[in-house]
């Protein structure tokens, strides 16, 4: 395959015998935990029963939309959550979380992020924008990770017996940030360290990109509601928007009324018509994030070959789909974006310049060309132009496709050098 690609598409010198020996490097590699969500997607369906007619859905108010109900009771199984709340209605990930926070966290009470400060858009919806949640009357801390990037337990452990109580907030992914991504079985110890100090703490985790890389999910290891986008790994590339919340009911009507409002439950919001697509996405789901991470596994092993710092490394047990590459510079996070826009399916000869996102303080350069906007389970980068210059490399649809986009990526890096 990686000859082919070089071939066809003129890889030539160091890059392309970087190449050959990346792949030699990854061609070994066990996707064993995805054989097992594979059977857990499949058992769900069984399960479930779906019929043609589940999947027609409705406009309007949404009221018995049998394909939102099917869909949620599938997702809520496949994640081993009570009840799932899965909606166009939440844009993003973000909105979810927001949601999910603000549901579970009354004027007065402590959100404790245990996983070091979240991502750079929902620490500004927490503390910093306009109408944030501290604006709302809901008191923030955090508690830093330990310097190995495991959660610091001991000081988790002192925060919460001077609170007695909080929602506790986890992030498992890197986001866009020089920290590594956390496993489920960590998360495991520190709910059940938080659990143990104060049982009457909702837990809550940002599942973003992380959601059937391991065999078990947040809510499998004691996580009261876990969060994310249905344009990332759950939408299996065909999902076209939305987000989910999935864990305890009582938690989920509260979400559901911050969402909706009071009184309405769950019992509104229609599918218009992309139940099918929904249901479709998360069957072939397992399959889109294993070739997800062998694309990535690529991308490691590639730019490790080429001398970058790369994490996770190839082969490297992963726990979201999202690859740190450490490129040094400015300069260089802009020819990798570039050249990894060279390759896209869509807008391959659009140019990433870096420009304001909001939330970020700095500039942040961007590759992408999705057939679902922003869908960050297909093929794409970002990068914030800070120190230390990390691109995040995130998705893929098939593999071949991401090996594609590491090779034009590399070749652009090594065009300054």
């Amino acid at each position: 395959m990686i000859e082919q690609l070089c071939a066809r598409f003129a890889i030539e010198g160091r890059v392309r015998e970087a190449a050959l020996a990346a792949y030699r490097r990854t061609a070994g590699i066990s996707y064993e935990p995805q054989r097992v969500v594979q059977l857990n997607v499949l058992q769900a369906f069984l399960v479930e029963g779906l019929r043609e007619s589940d999947l027609a859905g409705t406009t309007g108010y949404g009221y018995d939309d049998a394909a939102r109900e099917r869909y949620e009771s599938l997702l809520a199984h496949v994640l081993g959550a009570p009840r799932a709340l899965a909606r166009l209605a939440l844009v993003s990930g973000t909105h979810a979380i927001v949601a999910a926070i603000a549901a579970c966290t009354a004027r007065g009470r402590t959100l404790l992020s245990i996983s070091g400060s979240p991502y750079d858009t929902l620490r500004n919806a927490i503390c910093d924008a306009p109408h944030c949640l501290v604006n709302e009357g809901i008191v923030y801390r955090e508690v830093a990770l330990a310097p190995d990037g495991a959660f610091d337990l001991p000081a988790i452990g002192a925060t919460l017996r001077e609170l007695g109580d909080a929602t506790v907030f986890i992030q498992r992914s890197r986001g866009y940030a020089p920290r590594r991504s956390l496993t489920i079985a960590e998360c495991e110890g520190a709910i059940a360290l938080v659990k143990s100090i104060a049982p009457q703490a909702d837990v809550l985790v940002d599942n973003c990109y992380g959601e059937l890389v391991e065999e078990r999910e947040p809510s499998h290891v004691g996580a009261d509601l876990a969060m994310g986008s249905l344009i990332k790994n759950l939408g299996g590339s065909l999902a076209p928007a939305g987000a989910y919340v999935a864990g305890r009911a009582d938690l989920i009507e509260r979400v559901a009324a911050r969402v909706y409002a009071p009184g309405l439950r769950d019992a509104l919001g229609p599918t218009l018509g992309m139940g099918r697509a929904f249901v479709q996405g998360l069957f072939l789901a397992p399959l889109i994030v294993e070739q997800s991470l062998r694309g990535l596994d690529f991308f490691a092993a590639l730019f490790a070959e080429l001398g970058y710092t790369v994490d996770p490394a190839p082969g490297a047990r992963r726990t979201d789909i999202v690859q740190a590459i450490r490129l040094g510079s400015a300069g260089l996070l802009q020819r990798f974006a570039a050249g990894l826009q060279d390759a896209m399916p869509i807008n391959a000869r659009f140019r990433p310049e870096p420009g304001p996102v909001p939330g970020y303080a700095e500039p942040v350069v961007m590759s992408s060309g999705a057939f679902v906007g922003g869908a960050t389970i297909e093929l794409s980068c970002d990068a914030p132009l800070r120190s230390p210059y990390e691109v995040y490399v995130q998705g893929g649809v098939s593999a071949a496709h991401a090996y594609l986009g590491a090779l034009f990526a590399a070749r652009a890096c090594a065009a300054e050098s």
